[in-house]
């Protein structure tokens, strides 16, 4: 039966290519879905699986005036984030994956997996998801295939990737592609994997629904399977953002920037000047995941290979994030948000009053004054990119767009400035390298324990975390016009725990500050951990309500914490035994040897 249904979906498939062909139809054999259905992105082909999963009760249409084209899908509870120690790089040697990932060695991955897989699709369809990461026809872009028995998957796909007949017509006959097998099976957390070949550019997922576990091309390929694609061709597989800041003058600069969460990554992608800014634009490339490779003429080039946004919602409102909210105003899925009584969506944060009752996340009658979430604390929006008020004209650009600066930022209660200029690119990579931020409550019980998150790519490296801080240290080899790196820190609290540094749109005088550090236009400050803004020819503060002393207090470097933050990173540096990078290990002894003098 699976056969002769493989062989039927091969003669109605789209392409003639042997190598996805072959692989379609052995996944078939495997899992035996009823259906094979080859998706060709078309309005359609939306129109027809939207249809079927509001029947099926996957999706539940909002209120098409609140909320035109825009539908919530409820997860099952135990379903709802991604599954750390349930993801698997899988490497012949356990090296080769390294102390912060786990590891399983293939063939038992395969065999372990395969009899998960075996049936798992009977009496269901199995779609075929060709899609593109990165604008199509670039030479950055990558060629994945998904293989999933969920309509929620296809259509997230639909939004967050090129999807559909371009992908496959840009593969044509090469075996270059991701190879990405998914199925919900029962949604049994004791059956649930997300495992990583990188050798064999694949990736096998089994047992969840959630986004970050089943939309292979993000995390999965975008990061873990990217990053070693990254090494072994030369370029970096990040988790950043891309920002263009465009100045009165009409003077361009692109930014990279990398935030652990809960740090306003995508705050700051969208970010809206203030009103002392007139005149000066930011435009988003991207708001989370950075491809970037060096440029014919020396600079390095970034695109976003996404082509929407699957965002965390809570806290989300017209203060945190206009141009997100607008985004989010139409043609969005929302995943384990509340429903209000005229059919629109609420979560915690969102402008406005609490609603008195509301349907939860879970589909439970809630009402205002409850201490349970209305809306899970990771719900989330999956957004086009098109409905960004402030998209870049060259989000889709296939060259992508030159990096000038890199930042690096975490949340810091002390320690870390407002803003830092590295010296060079190797002290700004070891900047990278000990980024961190404080855990709260409810992360661990302890409150202020700095966790390690070198580039934010802690959960995403697919590979040694200490072979990739050594191929970022490589990669200044191949770049002749390196950008420059800066550490930022939005969280500094002063001695009652307040922030010190109002944040969000005001960040933008951070950030001209980078721009014009970049431009060579203002002097600056040397200390012993990096460059900081002077005070008389430094930070634009005009129109700011802040003190001089809350400003210096933002931006001051104070010596005993940062004796006591380099001997809290042996801690990380020891867990990369002897892979932890020589160049990085000198930079650390001759801060220590500053601050010592």
């Amino acid at each position: 039966m699976a056969s002769t249904q493989a062989a039927a979906a091969s003669e109605q498939a789209p392409t003639k290519n042997p190598t996805l062909l072959a692989w379609v139809a052995k996944m078939a054999a495997m899992t035996q879905p009823d259906r094979i259905v080859w998706c060709d992105g078309s309005e359609a082909e939306k129109q027809r699986l939207t249809e079927q999963a509001v029947k099926d009760g996957t999706l539940i249409p909002l209120n098409p005036q609140k909320r035109p084209g825009c539908y919530l899908h409820r997860s099952n509870p135990n379903d709802v984030a991604r599954v750390e120690h349930l993801t698997f790089i899988c490497t012949p040697n356990k090296t080769d994956a390294g102390p912060t990932n786990n590891w399983m060695e293939p063939e038992a991955a395969y065999t372990k997996l395969s009899q998960l897989f075996e049936g798992c699709m009977k009496g269901r369809t199995m779609y075929v998801v060709p899609y593109a990461m990165g604008p199509l026809g670039g030479a950055s872009t990558k060629i994945g295939v998904e293989l999933t028995d969920s309509d929620y998957v296809v259509l997230n796909m639909r939004i967050m990737t090129r999807m559909g007949k371009a992908a496959l017509d840009m593969l044509g006959d090469s075996d270059d592609f991701n190879r990405g097998l998914h199925s919900t099976g029962d949604v049994n957390p004791d059956r649930r994997y997300i495992c990583h070949f990188p050798q064999d550019n694949t990736i096998w997922s089994f047992g969840s629904g959630y986004g970050g576990n089943v939309l292979l091309g993000k995390k999965c390929l975008a990061l873990r399977i990217g990053s070693y694609l990254g090494r072994e061709e030369g370029w970096l597989a990040e988790h950043m953002l891309i920002l263009g800041v465009t100045s009165p003058k009409g003077e361009t600069t692109y930014i990279a920037a990398a935030f652990p969460s809960a740090c306003g990554k995508t705050n700051f992608a969208m970010m809206i000047p203030p009103k002392e800014y007139a005149g000066w634009k930011i435009e988003t490339v991207g708001d989370d995941i950075a491809w970037m490779r060096p440029g014919p003429d020396g600079r390095l080039y970034a695109i976003n290979p996404e082509a929407g946004y699957f965002g965390v919602v809570p806290g989300t409102n017209y203060k945190t994030n206009p141009n997100a909210m607008e985004t989010i105003s139409k043609d969005t899925l929302f995943t384990n948000v509340a429903l209000t009584p005229d059919g629109d969506v609420w979560w915690e944060g969102k402008d406005g009053e609490v609603p008195e009752e509301l349907i939860d996340w879970q589909g439970k009658p809630w009402k205002k004054g409850s201490t349970e979430k209305a809306a899970h604390p990771n719900s989330r929006f999956t957004a086009p990119m098109s409905n960004n008020p402030v998209l870049s004209a060259k989000a889709n650009d296939p060259q992508g767009v030159p990096i000038s600066a890199i930042i690096f930022g975490g949340r810091r209660s002390n320690t870390v400035p407002l803003v830092l200029q590295a010296f060079n690119w190797t002290h700004g990579v070891f900047l990278g390298a000990t980024m961190g931020s404080e855990t709260t409550a409810a992360a661990t019980g302890k409150v202020g324990v700095v966790r390690r998150d070198p580039m934010a790519m802690l959960p995403f490296c697919g590979y040694h975390m200490g072979d990739y801080l050594q191929h970022w240290l490589d990669m200044q080899k191949s770049i002749p016009q390196l950008p420059k790196i800066f550490q930022v820190n939005w969280f500094r609290q002063d001695k009652n725990g307040k922030f010190i540094w109002p944040g969000y749109g005001e960040n933008m005088r951070v950030l001209e500050w980078i721009v014009n550090r970049v431009q060579g236009r203002v002097p600056t400050q040397e200390t012993l951990l990096g460059w900081v803004p002077r005070q008389d020819q430094g930070l634009n503060l005009k129109g700011l309500d802040m003190s001089e002393e809350a400003v210096q207090e933002a931006t001051s470097i104070k010596e005993d914490e940062w004796k006591s933050e380099l001997k809290s990173q042996e801690v990380f540096f020891e867990q990369l035994g002897t892979k932890a990078p020589e160049a990085l290990m000198l930079q650390r002894k001759l801060l220590i040897a500053r601050l010592d003098g």
